[in-house]
């Protein structure tokens, strides 16, 4: 049935954020290296790479830049794997891609824009460290803000008003580094879309096919097994049942390779839409029927 995800894996996330609060409480040293921060004792210094990317596949991470970073991102999803050799798996299906740009101009802050080839939406980013977890005891996780407005660039045709181009997106990002290969997030979010599709009932009223409002819940996860590898993962979970077409859940699996100044990740999961609220909201690739399709991150850095 459509709906039976909201029955059988809402204690998934729920099981992931009282793991991440009993981590908390973990007591232990993180092999994780020094930062360049002025002299300080161990305890008073931040945990560093809890993730090596702003990127965790379809999320972001708890990680922001240092000050003066200045990064690009080129973000590939191809056609799901459904039609077989027709399309070679989807890799000669229609594909999405994102072209990303952001920079730090103070430290904990970055700011950032893309544009996304389904629908031509241009989106804008603020994203801000509001803690950092600290090494030796202290602040045990780090909490990062992060949000976006997305505007839909299509022909002015497909709207009747400017303003329902528009659509916003705000999570919370609750991380812990537990040891200096294994790190773990939870992202509770909600999107806001100015506009839902409507339809007209027996009675010649107005009636939404959906909310505007929607809530989500992402549960993320790495483990390094080498210095420049790792396996990441992840859950995203949808909160808010809508009158109809409520979206499917997204499961993602793959592999990050990373430099100084690069991170690669291929992956396999049901998102294709990039922008956030698109995939939270809209998401309609069902993987118990086996709609998973490929996908890369490419990210690049420079610091100034």
């Amino acid at each position: 049935m459509k709906n039976s995800c909201y029955h059988i894996f809402p204690f998934l996330w729920k099981s992931g954020l009282s793991i991440l609060l009993m981590l908390c409480f973990t007591v232990g040293n993180l092999s994780a290296q020094d930062e360049e921060e002025p002299a300080a004792t161990a305890t008073n210094k931040p945990v560093k790479n809890t993730f090596e990317s702003v990127w965790i596949i379809d999320n972001q991470t708890v990680m922001v830049p240092i000050k003066g970073t200045f990064e690009m991102d080129i973000q590939h999803r191809f056609g799901t794997v459904k039609n077989g050799y027709d399309d070679l798996w989807g890799f000669y299906a229609p594909s999405n891609i994102r072209l990303g740009f952001s920079y730090a101009p103070i430290s904990k802050l970055n700011l950032g824009f893309g544009l996304t080839k389904e629908r031509m939406q241009w989106d804008f980013s603020l994203k801000y460290a509001l803690l950092q977890q600290m090494k030796g005891g202290g602040m045990p996780l780090s909490v990062t803000y992060f949000g976006n407005v997305s505007v839909d660039g299509r022909d002015k045709k497909f709207f009747g008003r400017g303003t329902d181009r528009l659509s916003f997106f705000h999570q919370v990002i609750v991380a812990r580094k537990v040891t200096s290969k294994f790190s773990v997030q939870v992202s509770p979010s909600i999107s806001y879309f100015n506009t839902v599709e409507g339809y007209f009932d027996d009675n010649g009223d107005v009636q939404k096919k959906m909310d505007n409002a929607h809530f989500a819940v992402a549960v993320m996860g790495r483990y390094k097994l080498t210095e420049s590898l790792a396996v990441i993962a992840g859950y995203d979970q949808p909160v808010t049942a809508h009158p109809t077409n409520n979206p499917y859940p997204n499961i993602c699996f793959g592999i990050e390779m990373n430099t100084s100044a690069h991170a690669f990740q291929v992956f396999v999961g049901n998102y294709s839409s990039i922008v956030p609220q698109r995939n939270n909201v809209f998401n309609q690739n069902d993987y118990q029927n086996g709609a998973f399709l490929i996908g890369f991150n490419v990210t690049r850095l420079w610091n100034f």
